[in-house]
């Protein structure tokens, strides 16, 4: 059983829709990526323009009240506009484990196919991610699709001096 497989045995997390961000949304989402603890955090002012610029390659989850509980950040490469880079997932801790991560993937890939022709996801994943390794490789494993990794940027690049490589992983050719 995969990882995804798993999650969904757990049950479904308790969100009423998946939606496209608004500005609205920034604070909450630079929260849950904070929360995170393992994402890289971006100032809160990207965050909004994130959910300004990028909001049509990009999806929420909102639970009962309406706030966002879970999101994917993406967008299309400027020099391959058939790739979609997904730049961060999180879930918000009172939601994670019920395979909501790989819902919310699934239903931002389908509406991005649709609109932009799409045809391969990136993103990258540091080597300790495990959660992150295991949502993209069931997502390509779900979807048929093969997974190519290789170091995008050495650990050496980053400027702190301990960042791990990040790895990309190249999904595709999509089919939804």
């Amino acid at each position: 059983m995969t990882a995804a497989q798993e999650d969904l045995v757990r049950g479904p997390s308790e969100f009423t829709e998946i939606d496209t961000p608004r500005v609205e949304d920034g604070a909450a989402i630079w929260r849950i990526a904070r929360d995170s603890e393992v994402l890289d955090l971006n100032s809160s002012y990207s965050y909004l323009l994130w959910c300004r610029d990028f909001a049509a390659t990009s999806v929420v989850a909102r639970g009962a009240d309406g706030e966002p509980i879970a999101f994917v950040t993406g967008y299309v490469r400027p020099d391959r506009p058939e790739a979609l880079v997904v730049w961060q997932v999180a879930v918000d801790q009172a939601h994670r484990g019920k395979g909501l991560a790989g819902t919310l993937l699934d239903a931002l890939t389908a509406r991005v196919v649709e609109a932009h022709g799409i045809q391969e996801i990136e993103t990258t994943v540091t080597p300790d991610n495990t959660a992150s390794d295991r949502l993209f490789t069931a997502y390509a494993k779900r979807h048929g699709a093969p997974l190519e990794r290789e170091v995008l940027f050495d650990g050496g690049l980053f400027p702190e001096g301990t960042h791990q490589p990040e790895v990309l992983y190249r999904i595709g050719p999509v089919a939804v």
